[in-house]
């Protein structure tokens, strides 16, 4: 029986990030794992965060792709330095969707073990900054990309048998009855 792990991403924009997904998916079912996605795979009635804790539960890990969405050429932001707070430029970086935050906090919040991929240019703040949710985040530019060769990377074989390692362990524990102590 395949292990089902919540694939969180958004709409893809272009034709690569489709193929990113596509490769994606066929590396994990060929590692017996059943990717999911909300409004993909699985469909509700209910209320998006009421679905995906339904989804959530059935799954063993999280997979997020935050792709780029939302481009800013030129813009500003406003940043607290000390007491105060100051106006940064921002230019020609991308937002992906708010979904690429608030899934992976989710999961983190019940245990899942998550994995965070994140495509170049895409800000890194909330969730996407390194060492919030611990595991390693690697980044990835579609612009001269090949997911095959990525997916067979010594940074790709390391990252993923880490996840793999803590998704397996989920499916083992499952079973067992609560520790007190």
């Amino acid at each position: 029986m395949p292990i089902s792990i919540f694939l969180s991403r958004p709409q893809p924009i272009n034709h690569a990030q489709q193929e990113f997904i596509d490769k994606l998916s066929s590396w994990l079912q060929n590692r017996g794992m059943l990717p999911r996605t909300l409004g993909v795979t699985d469909y509700s009635d209910e209320a998006p965060l009421e679905a995906i804790r339904s989804l959530m539960a059935e799954s063993n890990g999280l997979l997020c792709i935050a792709f780029r969405r939302t481009h800013i050429d030129k813009g500003t932001k406003t940043v607290r330095a000390g007491r105060k707070f100051e106006a940064k430029d921002i230019n020609d970086v991308w937002l992906t969707s708010p979904w690429s935050h608030i899934e992976p906090a989710m999961a983190y919040q019940i245990g899942l073990p998550v994995l965070i991929l994140r495509e170049a240019g895409v800000v890194d703040d909330g969730v996407l900054e390194k060492g919030i949710i611990g595991l390693y985040m690697p980044e990835f530019d579609l612009a001269d990309f090949d997911e095959e060769h990525y997916l067979n990377s010594q940074e790709w074989a390391g990252i993923s048998k880490r996840w793999e390692a803590h998704v397996r362990n989920v499916v083992a524990n499952k079973g067992k009855p609560p520790k007190l102590f």
